[in-house]
């Protein structure tokens, strides 16, 4: 690519993670080599069946992988999935000195900056040093203004109705 973008898929609405999964796949089948980081995401879920059928050209890394929802996790616990997260940045930084991908996938890394695993500085630095071919996408609720004014796209799901609301649990295939 010439020129790549960045793009925020924000709000509380469903979509965030199956919108940058769309353009991952897209852009799989349009020959480009994508990598999606999936941070704090613990739970098996069908992408990680699907990209493999993709012949190599998807590929998805989870960091600070966690069963637990970051609420129910105890101080001693939160401070080394954050210690654990800063080790496995060095991927995200790798992957982006070498300019590894065409399309780079950081998915709920809103989520680590929430529960203060990272900082916006931190973030603000990964959306710098991405090579200006590079097509980078963030997802995740509430983003922060000051990476809202780094983007070039921002996209807001925002929930009008959801049958989760009603007590239907997450389906395989569907939400996981």
């Amino acid at each position: 690519m010439e020129r790549g973008y960045v793009q925020v898929y924000t709000g509380d609405g469903k979509g965030k993670t199956t919108a940058a999964l769309g353009l991952g796949l897209r852009a799989a089948g349009g020959g480009f080599q994508v990598i999606m980081f999936q941070f704090l995401k613990g739970a098996h879920s069908g992408e990680l069946d699907s990209v493999p059928c993709l012949g190599g050209r998807f590929q998805i890394i989870r960091l600070a992988e966690t069963k637990k929802f970051f609420g129910a996790m105890s101080e001693p616990e939160i401070e080394e999935l954050k210690e654990r997260l800063q080790q496995e940045l060095e991927s995200v930084r790798t992957v982006l000195s070498a300019n590894s991908c065409d399309i780079l996938i950081l998915d709920e890394i809103m989520a680590a900056l929430h529960g203060k695993l990272l900082t916006v500085r931190e973030v603000l630095a990964l959306i710098e040093s991405r090579p200006p071919g590079m097509e980078m996408i963030l997802t995740g609720r509430n983003a922060p203004s000051e990476i809202l004014a780094k983007a070039d796209l921002v996209t807001e799901m925002r929930c009008l109705k959801h049958y989760m609301d009603a007590g239907v649990p997450a389906r395989k295939g569907i939400e996981k």
